[in-house]
């Protein structure tokens, strides 16, 4: 009996022993990235129902378990204490017989208004959009639906809502992707919600009933798509608020595919102004997407997006997952000109797995091998053409810089390693600078296959994803015969997998 029962002890510590191993390696495998989350296998796409409540930062995301390219969805779940170290949850949300599970949004329901709390537990109400396959291919126009369901354990399980859908299709083919916000002023529940080429607002006081109140952007901003993911939140500038509406747009991009514009202006409590007439966009690279904000954070507004294109994200050369998220963005907002934009730039928390860097001044050109990811920031006193540039010993090349010429900023993958599965992937992009100022504070924060590049203080991002067939291990930057680097810091990052915390099954 003894004898059996240390067998079952060494059986149990191998499996664990095990889980252990295959985990690890599953973070080491190619293009793997080391500081973004990343699910541990599947298909992942939009981030939705982000709530922070009890100290916990909740991110569920568009996800199909069974494979890794899009199918049926579901709600994947993550948390993390930190906004760096992220643990998996089971799947939130199922496929029923109403439809799948699109994009959505979640909310603390702090004065419990739809009466789902108990025991004194603030309720978390998710809504979201319920996708009808079978209508779809009917070829009806209401197979998209808003429901709700709700937790009150801390989003650990979740209910469905008995009547659920409780806004039903009017008779419009994209009616989609509902983010909630509470209107204090109003005492009343907002949702922002994506109708096709513009966004519809609802009012509720109960998160069960809801009213159509207005509808905008017909004619304004980027309409080369549909539009998605919508976001609608305020920001305070020097005393005055002003509010912003986020709509993502695929296809539509300004580098091609899918992009997330904003807009800036005004809220009543039903509808939404803006004299804004250009079309600006929170990130002018390749891959960055239907992103939104946090909930329940206060005055901190708190950005995440996919890290992908739908142009190629099914088709990237990643083997057991597809698709990360950006890294988590404080958004401020500024104004140049005269007119209004929004900043972002890496989250504060990011300090927690920064090692010692190093710290040089005055420099003409710069040489720094990788060992992973890092942060690399640089100023420059003076406007001048630059390039930084990450090389690997096959002389692959991935190249950002700035050209005087134009006012541009630029990234070239046509060199960076493995561009094939996709036509449009390698391709040199373009940004107009926006700032006025006459000195460059440029930051790149540098994982194992992407490149989040800050520059106007934020108010210019540029996101690139890239696979290499060998990881980049040197960064160089070098401008011309006029260029001096005033100060540089370049700070490793360690890997949030280290001690990975996603939970197995």
């Amino acid at each position: 009996m003894k004898y059996c029962c240390l067998l079952g002890l060494l059986w149990l510590a191998g499996c664990t022993q095990n889980k252990e191993m295959n985990t690890t390696h599953l973070y080491a495998e190619p293009y793997r990235p080391q500081v973004h989350f990343s699910p541990k296998k599947s298909w992942m796409n939009d981030p939705n129902g982000m709530v922070y409540l009890n100290n916990v930062w909740h991110l569920f995301f568009q996800y199909y378990p069974d494979s890794t390219v899009w199918g049926p969805m579901h709600w994947g779940h993550a948390t993390s204490k930190d906004l760096v170290h992220w643990t998996e949850q089971p799947v939130a949300l199922y496929p029923d017989s109403i439809g799948y599970i699109f994009s959505g949004s979640i909310v603390a329901d702090l004065n419990n208004s739809s009466r789902f709390g108990k025991d004194g537990q603030v309720p978390l109400v998710a809504l979201f959009t319920q996708h009808d396959p079978k209508g779809e291919k009917q070829g009806r126009v209401d197979f998209q639906n808003q429901s709700i369901a709700y937790s009150v354990d801390e989003g650990k399980t979740w209910t469905k809502y008995s009547r659920n859908p409780v806004l039903k299709n009017p008779g419009s083919k994209d009616f989609r992707d509902p983010k909630i916000m509470w209107y204090e002023k109003g005492k009343k529940w907002i949702m922002t919600l994506a109708t096709k080429d513009r966004v519809s607002f609802y009012t509720s006081t109960d998160l069960t009933q809801w009213s159509k109140a207005s509808e905008f952007g017909e004619s304004l901003g980027a309409h080369g798509g549909v539009w998605e993911c919508p976001d609608l939140f305020s920001m305070n500038d020097q005393g005055k608020t002003i509010w912003v509406l986020l709509v993502s747009i695929n296809p539509g991009g300004p580098q091609g595919g899918s992009a997330t514009q904003y807009f800036t202006g005004d809220f009543d409590g039903t509808r939404f102004t803006t004299s804004q007439t250009e079309t600006k966009w929170i990130d002018q690279g390749t891959d960055n997407y239907a992103g939104i904000t946090w909930s329940n954070t206060g005055s901190r507004k708190i950005f995440l997006g996919w890290m992908s294109n739908w142009q190629y994200a099914q088709a990237v050369p990643t083997i057991q997952w597809r698709s990360a998220m950006t890294i988590p963005r404080e958004l401020t907002i500024a104004q140049i000109n005269g007119a209004y934009y929004l900043q972002s730039f890496p989250v504060k928390e990011l300090a927690a797995i920064e090692e010692n860097g190093i710290t040089e001044n005055n420099l003409t050109r710069a040489d720094k091998k990788l060992q992973g990811p890092a942060k690399l920031r640089f100023v420059l006193r003076a406007i001048e053409n630059f390039s930084v540039t990450l090389l690997n010993t096959k002389g692959e090349k991935w190249i950002a810089g700035y050209d005087k010429n134009t006012d541009q900023y630029y990234i070239d993958r046509t060199a960076s390693g493995n561009i094939n599965f996709e036509k449009g992937f390698a391709r040199k992009i373009f940004s107009k600078r926006i700032s006025t100022d006459s000195v460059m504070d440029i930051t790149l924060l540098i994982d194992d296959a992407s490149i989040e590049f800050f520059a106007d203080k934020g108010t210019n991002t540029l996101t690139s994803i890239f696979f290499p067939n060998e990881k980049y291990s040197t960064v160089k930057i070098e401008g011309g015969n006029q260029f001096r680097i005033d100060s540089l810091a370049f700070t490793p990052l360690k890997s949030i997998w280290i001690k990975n915390s996603v939970s197995e099954k």
